[in-house]
């Protein structure tokens, strides 16, 4: 390995450059840990409809679809650590602004600058974790410390709400993104990619001619949406499910506990899955996902008993973490430069910025149950797209 090599992987690779990574990865994967807080404190102290209160995550989310999708096709010609850094403090100074205010319109702009911000620092940071020498160690990694996250935000912050009102969730999620961007000052990582490294080699043909980046094949395309599918599941659900407790007559403190068993559930599907990187294969881990995670929506909104209710949402979140992992590295392996990593935001967040408005739609028009029906429909739009990427990739991997 020259010096060029031995540069990029360490710094690429070193525990500081991890460290930000997995705080910047919490930060702006906070939906993930906090809807059913956020719209549960926008319902219950605020006032909100079910749907208003979804428009406004919403906003959030689609900000940062807009941001990763700008950023994607430019991930290789931006400064990495100036883009965290800066899109993490942004959306610290937004929050603090909606700890300011209850008027719908300024709190919805808010929202979405907020979005705009963080889902280009997640944008770049999810580009970053895909050059490492193994993207699909580093996002397990990045999902054990999202389970961290997971049970001290979950576990501290209803109580919190509880006793000081909603605009401490927004100071929390200030707070959240603060941490991040003073941690992507310092210590964000500034590698080159694994192709770049390739490229890089003398043994490689492409070190001694200009490499002309190859179009993302349309494989890539099928797991993303695939991804997006489930992240819509997943946040049309778990947006509701503090609110599918409290309405069933559930106590504070028995919806509390299933939110932190939820938080210890999530520290281990992201260690599983790195565990199993090599004995189960990632087109069919991808395909048995959303089938699994449909499944535990179908318990949570139907289910007619706190033990339903509390088992299926103390795991749910859990099957798109283990999922994610897996399919992080499908993408990875179909396409090393990075530029569609650093799109993951957008995959996720397209789903997820619908599913709270969608999710408060059809609750304010028929119910939760209606949650669960819609779950089963998706899901079955994400095992097509997962099986049409498999193929392809199975495909492109014959000699």
């Amino acid at each position: 390995m020259n010096n060029r090599q031995s540069s990029v992987s360490s710094n690429n690779e070193s525990w500081s450059g991890r460290i930000a990574l997995m705080i910047a990865h919490c930060a702006g994967m906070v939906d993930l840990v906090a809807l059913p807080v956020w719209i549960g404190t926008l319902m219950s102290r605020y006032g909100m409809a079910p749907q208003q209160a979804g428009t406004l995550v919403t906003l959030f989310l689609l900000g940062a679809v807009a941001s990763s999708l700008f950023c994607a096709p430019r991930f290789q010609r931006l400064d990495k650590r100036a883009v965290a850094t800066a899109g993490f403090a942004v959306s610290a100074l937004a929050f603090l602004g909606l700890a300011t205010t209850s008027e719908y319109t300024a709190m919805a702009g808010l929202h979405g600058l907020a979005g705009i911000a963080a889902g280009s620092a997640l944008s770049v940071t999810h580009g970053t974790a895909g050059l490492s020498a193994n993207p699909h160690r580093m996002f397990a990694l990045c999902g054990m410390a999202l389970g961290v996250f997971a049970i001290v935000f979950l576990g501290t912050l209803p109580g919190i709400v509880a006793a000081n009102g909603g605009t401490a969730l927004f100071i929390a999620l200030a707070v959240v993104m603060l941490v991040a961007a003073c941690t992507s000052a310092v210590m964000f990582p500034r590698g080159a990619s694994r192709a770049a490294n390739a490229a890089a080699s003398p043994h490689s043909g492409a070190a001694h001619g200009a490499a002309q980046p190859k179009p993302v094949s349309s494989a890539v395309w099928f797991a993303a949406l695939g991804i997006g599918c489930m992240g819509l599941v997943q946040a049309m659900m778990f947006s509701f499910l503090e609110r599918i407790g409290a309405d069933r007559g559930y106590t504070t403190a028995a919806v509390t506990g299933v939110l932190i068993a939820l938080g210890f559930v999530n520290l281990f599907p992201a260690p599983l899955a790195a565990l199993l990187e090599k004995r189960w294969p990632a087109r069919l881990v991808v395909l048995a996902g959303p089938v699994l995670q449909a499944a535990l929506a179908l318990t949570i909104a139907h289910g007619g008993s706190f033990a339903s209710y509390a088992g299926a949402g103390a795991v749910f979140a859990a099957v798109m973490i283990f999922t994610h992992t897996f399919a992080f590295g499908l993408v990875a392996q179909l396409e090393p430069g990075g530029r569609a990593l650093s799109a993951t935001p957008a995959m996720l967040m397209v789903g997820a910025a619908i599913g709270p408005v969608l999710g408060g739609t059809l609750v304010q028009q028929a119910g939760y149950g209606m949650l669960g029906t819609a779950a089963v429909v998706i899901a079955i739009i994400a095992v097509v797209c997962f099986a049409r990427a498999g193929r392809q990739f199975i495909v492109r991997s014959l000699p």
